[in-house]
């Protein structure tokens, strides 16, 4: 899967995306893969929305086993 991180998800990650083998992994698992070693990317990632393959992932247990594209959208201010 190709994720993609946005603003300031970008910056925490220090990258814009990244390539991830998702298979067998739920939302949760796949925060917690993507921000190991990284706690200011954790903080961002909980505070953001997640889309998979452009819908939004309801909930942590949400599988993404088959997604091909995530894309990780912090809060944004403005508008």
């Amino acid at each position: 899967m190709l994720v993609r991180f946005f603003a300031g998800a970008a910056e925490a990650a220090d990258r814009s995306s990244q390539q991830v083998d998702a298979a067998g992994l739920d939302a949760a698992a796949l925060v917690r893969v993507l921000s190991d070693g990284n706690e200011h990317l954790a903080r961002v990632m909980a505070a953001s929305a997640l889309l998979a393959d452009g819908v939004r992932v309801p909930s942590g247990d949400t599988d993404l086993s088959e997604v091909a594209q995530l894309d990780v959208l912090p809060p944004f201010a403005g508008g």
